[in-house]
């Protein structure tokens, strides 16, 4: 299984972390939300539950569930400034399509 992040990201993911000393990395993964099916949800991980890996990203651990992580495997995590606006934004090789606004997308089932 294989993510990988740019030096944005991992300059924001660790700006995360020291704010955060006690988390126990950042949590990666997919949530069922938008028109298209799935969300990505980035955010601190307070723990590391039963069906979490945790991956080694150029020293950021990154909590995954095993059930997001055949859909988030091979993603490549970048974050953007763009004005006013900053966010994570995500190369997904097991998308197959998203929705108009962005916010989700959709993976083949088979």
């Amino acid at each position: 299984m294989s993510i990988s992040i740019t030096p944005a990201a991992s300059e924001r993911m660790r700006s995360f972390l020291a704010s955060s000393p006690g988390a126990a990395g950042v949590r990666f993964g997919v949530r069922k939300m938008g028109c298209s099916g799935f969300g990505y949800v980035v955010d601190l991980a307070e723990g590391v539950a039963e069906g979490d890996q945790v991956l080694d990203i150029e020293g950021i651990p990154l909590v995954v569930s095993d059930t997001s992580l055949p859909l988030v495997d091979g993603t490549l995590i970048d974050f953007q400034r763009q004005g006013l606006n900053a966010s994570f934004v995500f190369h997904n090789p097991n998308a197959v399509g998203e929705c108009g606004c962005g916010e989700s997308f959709s993976v083949d089932k088979a």
